[in-house]
């Protein structure tokens, strides 16, 4: 990154504005769209998935995920082992900020019973979601450095969703996959039921 130069600390006497390099890339990998789908996975080197080393972060964008089921909860685990397991232990923190339509009720919580310690159980990304016909969630998730054999796998997402009881959920997660070995699976559900509709695309970060 290059340096302003200033004369007589004034930027009108700049002599010289360097250019700024480029701060990355975002490069689309692969989408996928659900039709009452029992899971989406993401395996690296199926159909032309990437979760290795390739980039050290990856996002996956959440659109219009609308569960089967009323009142269950949208959700993601990880795999070591190519997907034949997702069932990689996880510590986790949950927290939400909520409003009903009615302008009735409205909250930030930290909500303990939804986060995860050492567990290999599914994490929770967006909770509480309704089946109506207008129904759905939306968001993203960043999981870092899925590769990696020396750390953990630390992720991070936001997720708002129209919920069973006419809420606005926005949820804000993040925790870690606590092992050293290479993450090379993700695989998202719903807590009951199918994926009735939504996509799913995953991105790396340059």
């Amino acid at each position: 990154m290059s340096i302003v130069k200033l004369n007589n600390k004034a930027v009108s006497n700049a002599t010289a504005i360097g250019s700024i390099s480029s701060l990355g890339s975002m490069t689309f990998i692969k989408k996928l769209t659900a039709s009452s789908s029992a899971t989406l996975s993401f395996v690296d080197g199926a159909s032309g998935v990437v979760l290795d080393d390739t980039y050290k972060e990856y996002v996956f964008t959440f659109n219009n995920m609308h569960p089967q089921t009323d009142n269950i909860h949208f959700q993601f685990n990880m795999s070591t082992d190519g997907g034949s397991n997702y069932n990689v232990t996880k510590t986790t923190t949950f927290c939400r900020a909520y409003h009903d339509e009615g302008i009735e009720g409205e909250a930030l919580e930290y909500q303990a019973s939804r986060d995860l310690a050492q567990s290999t159980s599914a994490h929770i990304l967006a909770s509480d979601l309704g089946n109506a016909n207008d129904a759905s969630s939306a968001g993203s998730m960043s999981l870092y450095n899925p590769s990696s054999t020396t750390f953990v796998k630390h992720f991070i997402s936001r997720t708002t969703a129209l919920a069973a009881d006419y809420y606005n959920y926005h949820v804000f997660t993040a925790g870690y996959g606590n092992t050293t070995s290479a993450v090379d699976a993700i695989q998202f559900t719903m807590s009951s039921g199918n994926i009735d509709a939504g996509t799913i695309t995953l991105y790396g970060i340059n």
